[in-house]
C-alpha cells in the first residue's frame, strides 16, 4: 500500500481524523456509508443513545457483510478490501472518542 496520511472524515455530524494508507476518496466514501448507515439507525432508535446507535449500524453493516458472503460463498477481493477499510474506519473512530470530533465549522 501507499503511505500512511491523516484523512479528516464526518460521521454523524463530528469529525474524525481517520489514520490510513487508502485513497482519501475512498475513505471519504466509507464515511459517507457508514454516515448513511448511522443516519438509518438512529432514524429508528431511541434518542439520546449514541452507543446503541453505534451498535445498530454496525449490526446493520455486518448483516449486510453476511448477506452479501451468502450470496457470493466467498468475498471477492473487493468486498474484503471495503470490509476491512469499513472495520479499520470504525475502529479508528471509536478510539478517537467524542472528545476528539469536533462539529463542523469549529476549527
Amino acid at each position: 500500500m501507499g503511505d500512511t496520511r491523516v484523512v479528516t472524515v464526518e460521521i454523524g455530524g463530528l469529525r474524525y481524523p481517520i489514520r490510513s494508507e487508502l485513497p482519501e476518496d475512498y475513505v471519504q466514501a466509507l464515511a459517507s456509508y457508514v454516515d448513511a448507515k448511522l443516519q438509518a439507525a438512529a432514524d429508528d432508535t431511541e434518542a439520546g443513545d449514541s452507543m446503541k446507535v453505534a451498535i445498530v449500524t454496525a449490526l446493520n453493516i455486518a448483516d449486510e457483510l453476511f448477506r452479501s458472503r451468502d450470496a457470493t460463498d466467498t468475498p471477492g477481493p473487493s468486498v474484503r478490501m471495503r470490509v476491512e477499510a469499513l472495520e479499520h474506519l470504525v475502529e479508528a473512530a471509536l478510539a478517537a472518542g467524542a472528545p476528539l470530533a469536533t462539529p463542523p465549522g469549529s476549527d
